[in-house]
């Protein structure tokens, strides 16, 4: 089971784009309302959740959490009790904690990221207290992905679909998206 939290505001390509490739992946993914079950992403997409955060069930089935950026997003997720709870409980049962574009802030919050290697959205560097700031897309160090912003979702994703599955699945789906590189 991965949770992907959606609070108002949040970036909905950063989301939704790493709910689609997780599927793709076959892998279980439920959005949990922050606040809401019906959230409003910051570019005014209405996202019904799947489920809302008092119904989340933190057990052995979890292997991610997932915090797409935004803004307001980010700071919503921030202040939610259950999503503090949440990070708290991945980071002690070492399953994945996952976040993007301005999320890695809250990360870097709670001291998550001393001494990782870790990327966020440019101007957050100052947030992500005690990490090697990385200037990669998308960053793994130990049971930590980071990643840029919009335009890495899909990477952020795979990279996600790469430690949960396997390589060449990741790579499969990669092949099946018809990435533009240029």
């Amino acid at each position: 089971m991965i949770y992907v939290f959606l609070a108002p505001g949040f970036e909905e390509i950063e989301a939704l784009a790493v709910v689609d490739v997780l599927r793709r992946a076959e892998l279980e993914v439920l959005t949990v309302g922050v606040g809401e079950d019906f959230v409003i992403g910051s570019h005014q997409i209405p996202v019904a959740c799947d489920i809302a955060e008092k119904n989340l069930i933190l057990d052995e089935k979890v292997e991610a959490i997932v915090l797409p950026g935004g803004m307001p997003g980010t700071l919503n997720l921030e202040k939610s009790e259950t999503v503090q709870k949440a990070i708290d409980w991945a980071t002690e049962n070492e399953k994945l904690v996952c976040a993007i574009c301005a999320a890695p802030s809250i990360l870097g919050h709670k001291g998550l990221l001393n001494g990782k290697n870790s990327t966020c959205f440019p101007g957050f560097e100052d947030e992500l207290f005690g990490a090697e700031i990385s200037k990669d897309y998308v960053v793994k160090d130990g049971n930590i992905i980071t990643a840029r912003g919009m335009g890495s979702a899909i990477e952020f994703g795979l990279q996600i679909a790469e430690v949960l599955t396997t390589k060449e699945n990741a790579q499969k789906i990669r092949a099946s998206l018809q990435i533009y590189n240029g």
